[in-house]
């Protein structure tokens, strides 16, 4: 069940959840990026935002997708986008992984797939 900051109009997993208070709009961390970056972040909104109990939400910095917790952070550089998720390391344990998209054809194989695995652990 989520819950809306009543300060700051955030969608968040829970009440009372620790977060930076503040209001900002997805496209207010895109000005003065290029097109192909919007294109890119545009691709994955449309892949991982219709996953079922998926929120997302934005900080003076980066787009983050919650499910229980985080699962995946977009923060626009101004050359590409910075995308951390996680994935389980050979001895089960949660390892963070960061990759750098430059434009949509740039996405590195299987890269939905790996943020889909991030979204179920």
């Amino acid at each position: 069940m989520s819950w809306t900051c009543p300060k700051c109009e955030r969608e968040l997993p829970w009440k009372d959840y620790r977060h930076y208070c503040a209001r900002v709009s997805v496209d207010s961390l895109f000005e003065g990026r290029s097109s192909e970056l919007v294109l890119a972040f545009d691709k994955l909104l449309a892949e991982v935002a219709d996953w079922q109990k998926v929120l997302v939400s934005t900080t003076p910095n980066c787009i983050v997708f919650y499910r229980r917790w985080a699962f995946l952070i977009i923060r626009p550089m101004k050359k590409w986008l910075e995308l951390k998720y996680y994935a389980k390391d050979t001895d089960g344990k949660k390892q963070e992984r960061k990759v750098k998209v430059f434009s949509v054809d740039e996405f590195p194989p299987n890269l939905f797939n790996d943020i889909r695995q991030s979204y179920l652990l």
